[in-house]
């Protein structure tokens, strides 16, 4: 197989043999893989791979075609459509996911878009409902809300019956993540007047989270899951007491196998439902082939874009619908 490699921070296609599934596993061929800042993380050296999974590797979303099961899988077939989130190794043209993480694709959906669901949705899904118990008519702000999990965020929340503020920095995309379903699109230094929130889910890090803070309701949830401008703040103890207000952080990467399964079956049930039905979607700003992954990370580190940056092990004609398609020359095979 072909694999996105990081060797001394930088990164290589390189060949590497094709791996084989455990016995609850299922080896697919790849045919989108999602880049988040997970990957951008792994590159830089402080987000290593938990145990088991693929150390130099990246890619933790993946969707394809099944190829080969394990002798106690029993929930897909070859030939199977899937999606799902894996630990690692999804950058590649094949790679293994446990079957209790990985859900049909709906016949609707593209590969790019089906390649950039898992991490982004599950993410968003496990913010809002799980860490931050949303509920109808409640307030919230989505921070970086242009991005993967920004826009999935945005969706979900207003598919609740949540009044959503949604902040982004590039003026260009606000009429577009407004499409979503924000009901205002604001500029980050205007995220206190906007308020007070009940729930807020953090993308950006620590710059933008102290504004976030100052601005909460009684009773507020704040989960923090993007920390790309900076992961030290300094917090005032009593305005969140006052407030009694609940601060979390999360991740997915290192969760058990069942924490991972049970989170699966949430996204699979609440939201791939509204996937196919088309109520919400998966914004895919820009397809890259996998030679071209340096500048598919390059793309993703520049900001302002909305959605997801996807690779394809080989580029489809015309990508995914309202994708701009990158190039396949250029390529950094080793």
């Amino acid at each position: 197989m072909k694999a996105v490699v990081i060797e001394e921070r930088e990164l290589y296609v390189r060949n590497r043999p094709d791996p084989i599934p455990g016995s609850t596993e299922l080896l697919v061929e790849v045919r989108a893989a999602g880049i988040n800042s997970a990957d951008l993380m792994q590159r830089r050296g402080v987000y290593p791979a938990p145990p088991g999974a693929p150390a130099d590797i990246p890619g933790l979303e993946l969707a394809g075609i099944v190829t080969r099961i394990g002798n106690q899988v029993t929930k897909f077939a070859l030939g199977d459509r899937v999606m799902g989130v894996v630990a690692g190794g999804g950058q590649a043209t094949t790679a293994c996911i446990d079957e209790d993480h990985a859900y049909a694709v709906p016949d609707s959906l593209s590969w790019e878009e089906a390649g950039g669901f898992p991490e982004a949705y599950s993410t968003a899904f496990d913010a809002l409902f799980t860490q931050c118990q949303l509920s109808i008519g409640e307030r919230v702000l989505v921070t970086g809300a242009a991005g993967g999990v920004g826009t999935a965020c945005v969706q979900l929340a207003a598919t609740t019956g949540a009044f959503v503020v949604a902040a982004v920095r590039d003026p260009s995309l606000r009429d577009r993540v407004a499409a979503l379903g924000a009901e205002r699109v604001v500029d980050p230094d205007d995220v206190a007047r906007n308020g007070p929130y009940d729930v807020v889910v953090e993308l950006v890090g620590s710059s933008s989270l102290g504004v976030a803070l100052a601005a909460l309701a009684p009773n507020a949830r704040v989960s923090v899951v993007g920390v790309g401008s900076g992961s030290k703040l300094e917090v005032n103890l009593l305005d969140l007491m006052g407030r009694r207000a609940r601060l979390s952080g999360s991740t997915l990467r290192a969760r058990t196998r069942a924490e991972k399964a049970y989170l699966a079956r949430q996204v699979e049930a609440r939201v791939v439902s509204l996937l196919a039905a088309g109520r919400v979607t998966v914004p895919v700003c820009q397809v890259f082939s996998i030679e071209r992954v340096r500048d598919a990370y390059e793309r993703f580190s520049e900001g302002s874009k909305l959605g997801k940056i996807v690779l394809v092990p080989v580029l489809v004609p015309g990508g995914a619908t309202g994708a701009v398609s990158g190039g396949v020359s250029g390529g950094v095979s080793g």
